[in-house]
């Protein structure tokens, strides 16, 4: 590679001692590498003037295959340096959708705000579903629900989340005393869709109260829950953080359960044993120092 790039300088300049002198080298080293050169590829490359060097046909075409060469591994050096800057990159996460809106969102307006050459990817799913998108690399950072056991990828804990039962004002009278799990079951019940993290535990909840489920409404998102707890319709089992505002503005009341309801842990996962981007890194730094 190098031969190669004293080439292009003693072409461009059309003098050894000048090409030596752009190369901080001496001229018999220019002159060297230009004769292993013709030695290796067999075929003369410059012809030897009194004023310089000029290059033979067969070098004239080589000048055009290295000056392309070079120029491409200029342009991968500079990107490799605009990824280490965090200047450009893409930066590809996945997660449930009240995990983006109350924990990533916070991250990404920084990442967005201190890096505009990112592009950023961001995918919602289930926990099931972003184990599936790490292990195919479609992604580089997933959140998930604890625990997750699976061998292919390196999940550490992130947050602890707590869950209860919330309603609206229809049900305020309910909020005065703890209710008992089967008090509890026996309202309209809003929950999440089935094989979701949420609702596999709420009704891993009730079964260890000896109590079996079933959703009066079962909806995709959170804030569906949220929207028909306030108009009314029933209990909804959600993270209380998620619900923190309507809570304190009195849009819900939390029935608070007489059984505890055990903390979950978020955590975050990425492939074992493969290195995150550069821009990943400082996200998942981002994401920890928030937590």
């Amino acid at each position: 590679m190098e031969w190669y790039r004293i080439f292009l300088h003693t072409a461009q300049a059309g003098n050894l001692t000048k090409a030596a002198q752009e190369l901080h080298i001496t001229q018999p080293s220019v002159s060297y590498a230009i004769k292993q050169l013709e030695d290796g590829l067999g075929v003369k490359l410059f012809d030897r003037l009194s004023k310089g060097v000029a290059l033979t046909p067969e070098g004239a075409d080589l000048l055009k295959f290295v000056e392309q060469s070079l120029s491409l591994l200029d342009a991968g050096e500079r990107k490799m340096a605009s990824l280490r800057d965090r200047a450009s990159g893409e930066l590809r996460i996945a997660s449930s959708g009240p995990m983006i809106k109350h924990l990533l969102l916070p991250s990404l307006d920084r990442i967005r705000d201190e890096t505009p050459g990112i592009e950023i990817r961001l995918y919602q799913g289930k926990t099931a579903q972003i184990a599936a998108w790490l292990r195919e690399n479609r992604i580089d950072i997933g959140l998930v629900h604890l625990p997750m056991g699976d061998p292919g990828l390196d999940v550490r804990p992130l947050a602890a989340i707590q869950d209860c039962f919330v309603a609206g004002p229809r049900y305020r009278h309910l909020a005065d005393r703890p209710l008992s799990a089967a008090e509890l079951a026996a309202l309209p019940l809003l929950l999440l869709s089935g094989g979701s993290s949420t609702r596999q535990f709420a009704e891993r909840w009730f079964a260890a109260h000896g109590l079996a489920v079933d959703a009066a409404f079962e909806l995709n998102s959170t804030d569906m829950l949220v929207e028909f707890a306030r108009r009314g319709y029933g209990a909804a089992f959600v993270t209380r953080a998620f619900v923190r505002r309507q809570l304190q503005d009195g849009e819900l009341f939390e029935l608070r359960a007489a059984e505890a309801i055990p903390e979950r842990r978020i955590g975050l996962a990425t492939r074992r044993g493969m290195s995150l981007p550069v821009i990943g890194q400082h996200f998942v730094a981002l994401l920890m120092e928030q937590m």
